[in-house]
């Protein structure tokens, strides 16, 4: 079915969550899934998936790695609704992410026509995403926290549109290396002296890694 849009002055808070190698790279320069979190990293993003109502990535992430977006021995009821991001419709018919274990909605732009079995459908933009539109659905349909998972361009856009509320980083022990290795914020990038200013507020020690937590200071 393709859900409606529902105009809304408010929004979900929106945690971005991600882990880099010590040289800031997300995965290896032929863009191949690496495991960066320790252990306890792993634990503490389970623990942080089940707090949230949504879980959200671009359609790349769902191409490159095929997640599924649960909670691993946990019923449908305790599951975050899973969103992906999708202007084009790429997302496979036999992605992980459109099984029964979780509910799952796809965004896609007004253009799109394609359907898939397993998930709801929302359109909205001409050519891109509005994700304002978006975060006025999902405040509508009571999702109060986002997550956003990745990729970089994702999360990118997220940034740019200035929708971030806390921005949570992994740091494995590891170098990647590669000029062409994604990071964990891919896109254009800011111009100029104009980037998003973060003011941490927590820094833990998770294996042989490091958890670095921060909130965007808005401009006044």
């Amino acid at each position: 079915m393709t859900a409606r849009l529902n105009q809304w002055s408010m929004r979900p808070r929106v945690i971005v969550n991600c882990a880099m190698s010590a040289d800031g790279k997300i995965a290896s320069r032929e863009r191949k899934q690496l495991r960066i979190s320790s252990e306890e990293d792993m634990a503490r993003v389970k623990e942080l998936r089940l707090s949230v109502d949504a879980i959200l990535v671009g359609v790349g992430t769902i191409i490159a790695d095929d997640p599924h977006l649960t909670v691993k021995g946990r019923p449908k009821e305790e599951q975050p609704l899973r969103i992906v991001l999708d202007p084009n419709g790429r997302t496979p018919d036999d992605a992980r992410v459109l099984n029964d274990w979780a509910p799952t909605v796809i965004v896609t732009t007004i253009d799109c026509r394609k359907r898939w079995q397993g998930a709801n459908v929302l359109r909205t933009g001409e050519g891109r995403i509005g994700l304002r539109s978006v975060m006025a659905n999902l405040e509508a349909n009571n999702i109060k926290t986002l997550m956003v998972e990745g990729g970089g361009e994702t999360i990118w856009s997220f940034f740019e549109a200035g929708l971030v509320d806390e921005f949570r980083v992994y740091i494995g022990p590891m170098v990647i290396g590669g000029k062409d290795a994604p990071t964990p914020v891919d896109g254009a990038g800011f111009a100029g002296t104009s980037p998003t200013k973060l003011r941490m507020i927590g820094s833990e020690r998770l294996g042989e890694g490091v958890l670095l937590s921060y909130e965007v200071v808005r401009e006044s």
